[in-house]
């Protein structure tokens, strides 16, 4: 139960985020994926590919099918929580003024490079 939680969670922030800055897969929701579940690289970017299937990338989500590197199971409900968290944050997004958006979106950028960088 917990791990659907911290999934919702990581689907929820991934949405807002592609709401609010049109970001989510590659600077969201890998780097949760290896940091707070161990997964690999490989399978990190599959699953992110998985949830995002229709809209990115169906022969990205085959090859890394065919080599084994998607949790299906977290993929789905990864995407339903991004569903919602994308509503959200565009709604958030339109009531930001330019120069103040561009400001979050680096700090994002910047506390993600930081951390994958010292990471393991």
């Amino acid at each position: 139960m917990n791990e659907v939680i911290i999934l919702v969670l990581i689907g929820l922030l991934t949405g807002v985020m592609s709401g609010l800055f049109g970001i989510g897969g590659g600077i969201i929701v890998i780097p949760a994926l290896v940091l707070v579940f161990g997964m690999t690289q490989h399978q990190a970017q599959g699953t992110s590919t998985a949830f995002m299937l229709l809209p990115v990338g169906l022969l990205a989500f085959l090859n890394y099918y065919k080599a084994g590197h998607i949790n299906i199971k977290y993929a789905a409900i990864i995407a339903v929580a991004f569903f919602v968290g994308a509503f959200f944050g565009s709604k958030l997004a339109i009531n930001i003024s330019e120069v103040n958006l561009k400001r979050i979106f680096a700090i994002v950028m910047i506390l993600v490079s930081v951390k994958l960088f010292f990471s393991k």
